[in-house]
């Protein structure tokens, strides 16, 4: 059997099934016409095996309290070691959790106290605030470095020094970037690995969007020395990859025992156990049969992005695109066009009918900016990005 979903360019009618992208914009303030293209997910239907596999599930009947035993962790072991390189040593490794926001949230509570300065590069993906505030705990910037080449650059003096100064423990990072869609080079990931290792600063790393690499090569932060065992935890999913977010499954990757059990004993205290039944059907479907379906994906979406770029340069004067390097969110600066943010932000929604991320909410760096998610048929990216050169 093949794999039947490769029709990207159809659209897929959304609205009207409780999706949080296409039917909840007037209840968060939005009118409620807009054409949204903000949240990470896609407007694709799942690998066709993923499909399947759930439709099996349904067909059974049963949806009691699921387990998973070695077959799941052989599994995500697979994948780790085909697509990044990365041997999981064992089984005790792997911790699951709804979601890697959820274990972003339980990281934070595990390992620093209120009050406590948890560090992150803004503008980043804007949970991160949330979850450090949230959490009443404060949050400390090592703001990424906008030279103009359309791609940041991280400061690591002023990273060390803010590690220092604020007695930073926690360091949530973002691998691949999000918004800036940067994937750090080993060079850049080792010297942010030293620096927290001398410091004793415990990393959380988002590699959620890992398999979306458009130019060189995802390394796992974890993965480069055998130290960084003792202080990286890493946040993986198959959601993003396959358009699963709502099955809400994650594979969260801690070697070091301390860490783990620390980790382990507050999402226990959260209440949480077993993961979602038809999370684990899909993650398995999607790891050992949806590699035609992703490789599909990747070329229609980097196609996206080029045809993204193309239409910028030519047609949206006073707007840069940052090329992303790595996931299907793009970055617009529209700060060339001499407007506020807050107009800005004005013409997107109520004039263009657009409901994109603005980039205020990734932090003050982000102003200016828009983020947009191009997983989407060519017919709808194509819609959008007229409607924003009309306004602009």
């Amino acid at each position: 059997m093949s794999e039947k979903n490769l029709d990207f360019d159809t659209v897929v009618n959304r609205r009207h099934t409780d999706s949080l992208k296409y039917d909840f914009a007037k209840r968060r303030g939005l009118p409620e016409d807009v054409l949204p293209l903000w949240v990470a997910d896609m407007d694709f239907k799942t690998s066709s095996y993923v499909q399947e596999a759930l439709s099996q599930s349904v067909e059974h009947g049963i949806f009691g309290y699921t387990e998973t035993d070695v077959d799941y962790y052989e599994i995500v072991k697979n994948w780790m070691k085909k697509q990044y390189d990365w041997e999981l040593e064992s089984i005790r490794w792997l911790v699951k959790t709804p979601g890697v926001v959820f274990a972003l949230g339980a990281i934070v509570q595990a390992f620093t106290k209120e009050g406590d300065n948890v560090l992150i590069q803004q503008p980043v993906y804007y949970p991160f605030s949330e979850i450090i505030t949230d959490n009443d705990r404060n949050i400390v910037s090592n703001t990424l470095i906008d030279d103009g080449s359309g791609r940041y650059k991280i400061d690591f003096d002023d990273f060390e020094k803010k590690i220092v100064e604020n007695n930073v423990k926690l360091f949530l990072l973002s691998n691949p970037h999000n918004p800036g869609g940067a994937v750090w080079t080993k060079e850049e990931l080792i010297r942010i690995g030293d620096i927290c290792l001398k410091h004793n600063v415990i990393i959380a790393s988002d590699e959620i969007h890992a398999d979306f690499v458009w130019k060189g090569k995802h390394n796992v932060l974890v993965n480069l020395k055998d130290e960084y065992r003792d202080i990286v935890i890493t946040c993986t999913s198959p959601t993003k990859t396959f358009n699963i977010a709502g099955l809400q499954i994650s594979n969260i990757i801690i070697p070091n025992t301390v860490l783990r059990r620390t980790f382990k004993k507050k999402v226990a205290a959260f209440g949480y156990s077993q993961a979602n039944t038809v999370g684990i059907v899909a993650c398995e479907a999607a790891y050992t049969k949806g590699e035609e379906w992703l490789a599909a994906i990747r070329e229609y979406i980097w196609s996206n992005i080029e045809y993204t770029k193309e239409f910028v340069d030519n047609n949206l004067t006073g707007v840069k695109m940052f090329v992303p390097e790595g996931t299907y969110l793009v970055w617009l600066d529209f700060s060339g066009t001499g407007l506020e943010d807050s107009e800005i932000n004005r013409r997107i929604i109520h004039e263009a009918k657009l409901w994109l991320d603005a980039g205020n909410i990734f932090g003050d760096a982000g102003k200016g900016f828009q983020r947009i998610n191009v997983a989407c048929p060519r017919s709808v990216l194509t819609d959008a990005l007229k409607r924003i050169k009309k306004v602009f």
